[in-house]
């Protein structure tokens, strides 16, 4: 059974934005090849379909497609293999088109209380600055 924790202490949002299009984000955060290629060769399997599993990071990072609206939202139950077994979060990526580029907005809620400042981090390290890298 898959359940989004309940002992969530806080929710965790950032705003990006990246010199290219939403079309261009939602490719590198939902295509396999991609995404490998942005975060530097790690293993990543992914599903292009909603109710499709994803796992990222060498299989650190897994969870399933809740709703995939092709460049504009992705939402995904998401967990960290190490957690609670059963236990998901609940991540919102929402891509605006801003000027020539795009204004990702990250919503992270429903993971373990202690996990915020990690998690916190570890978008900027292990997403963001790759992303921005990459598209640079």
């Amino acid at each position: 059974m898959t359940t989004i924790s309940s002992k969530c202490a806080s929710t965790i949002q950032q705003e990006v934005v990246f010199p290219v299009s939403p079309s261009r984000i939602y490719e590198a955060l939902t295509d396999a090849t991609l995404f490998s290629e942005v975060m530097g060769g790690s293993p990543t399997e992914t599903s292009t379909e909603s109710s499709g599993t994803f796992s990222c990071f060498g299989g650190m990072v897994v969870g399933k497609n809740i709703e995939l609206r092709p460049n504009k939202r992705i939402i995904q139950a998401w967990r960290i293999k190490d957690w609670e077994e059963g236990v998901y979060s609940l991540v919102k990526f929402e891509l605006e088109e801003q000027g020539e580029g795009t204004r990702l907005t990250l919503s992270h809620t429903g993971f373990p209380e202690d996990q915020s400042e990690h998690l916190s981090k570890g978008w900027h390290i292990n997403y963001w600055e790759p992303l921005k890298k990459f598209f640079a």
